[in-house]
């Protein structure tokens, strides 16, 4: 049994995660946004704590940690959370990218900040869902993709300082998901959603647990998963 702190659990590929953990035994923390949100995802998910913070104001996400309680070893940390905005750049207001940069990047670096001491405790492992968006950038999806290039070489660069401390990095480059994400993403491309068009949530989580399995003398860096219809 390992101990596992999961971004983003309430829907989409955190919930799929979340769920394969909870199945075999696993102890999961979800972080929630607000107190009642954090109510929900335990009512969700029976059996998981909750650890509030707003990913929104990383700013405060010390102050909001210190009021709690954390795990003294943390076998993963999972950073599943995102949000999208479409837009040209000649259309795309200030707020529109600190959001994105804030939840998709910033957010994350000062989770992994305030919990390497945890991750380092126990040899642990990070995992950064990050998009095929942080591989190329294409026309309307500028601030997103900014945000999951930044994701990426937040992971390359933790994954060469935390090596020798046995702190495992991993990075997931999933394409269309069939999520509430992906359908927000279609309503702004003005396109009709079809969730069996793309990948399964569950198929991604098969990959975020396939390298948190890996025996501890290899480590997978990075997983690209493509819909596969």
């Amino acid at each position: 049994m390992g101990t596992h702190l999961i971004t983003g659990a309430g829907s989409g590929i955190g919930a799929a995660v979340a769920t394969r953990l909870l199945a075999r035994g696993e102890e999961v923390l979800l972080l929630a946004r607000d107190a009642r949100r954090a109510t929900q995802l335990r009512e969700r998910f029976p059996g998981a704590a909750t650890l509030v913070g707003d990913l929104a104001d990383p700013a405060k996400l010390s102050w909001a940690f210190g009021h709690q309680h954390l795990p003294v070893e943390i076998d993963s940390l999972l950073h599943v959370a995102g949000v999208v905005e479409l837009g040209h750049v000649g259309d795309l207001p200030v707020k529109a990218w600190q959001e994105q940069l804030n939840v998709n990047a910033v957010a994350p670096a000062e989770i992994t900040r305030l919990l390497l001491p945890s991750l380092r405790q126990a040899r642990g492992h990070v995992v950064f869902v990050n998009s095929g968006a942080g591989l190329a950038a294409h026309a309307n999806w500028s601030a997103y993709a900014a945000s999951k290039f930044a994701v990426r070489a937040l992971a390359d660069a933790l994954r060469a300082e935390e090596h020798a401390n046995g702190v495992r990095v991993t990075t997931v480059y999933p394409g269309r998901t069939a999520t509430p994400m992906q359908e927000k993403v279609h309503r702004q491309e003005g396109r009709d959603y079809d969730p069996a068009q793309w990948i399964d949530p569950e198929s991604v989580a098969t990959a975020v647990v396939t390298a948190l399995d890996l025996p501890r003398d290899a480590e997978i860096t990075e997983i690209t998963v493509r819909p596969g219809r």
